[in-house]
């Protein structure tokens, strides 16, 4: 998949776990985990928002994309 998501880099970074992102944006721990383990299909946007300020971040730093290459 071309989208990786760096939830867990930047809970690292923040020092701060599963459980207390769960918490502070008020989503189950299983949709959290899902979430940072690229299992997901679609994020809202109000989900976004709680996360980017519970962690103090952009939706930017959050995803990254890497060109797939293409198979022949």
């Amino acid at each position: 998949m071309p989208i990786i998501i760096r939830l867990d880099r930047m809970m690292a970074d923040r020092k701060m776990s599963l459980n207390e992102l769960s918490e502070r944006v008020g989503i189950t721990i299983a949709n959290l985990s899902n979430f940072k383990n690229a299992k997901i299909s679609a994020v809202r946007l109000g989900t976004m928002e709680a996360i980017c300020e519970a962690l103090n971040c952009q939706p930017g730093d959050l995803f990254e994309y890497r060109k797939s290459e293409k198979k022949i």
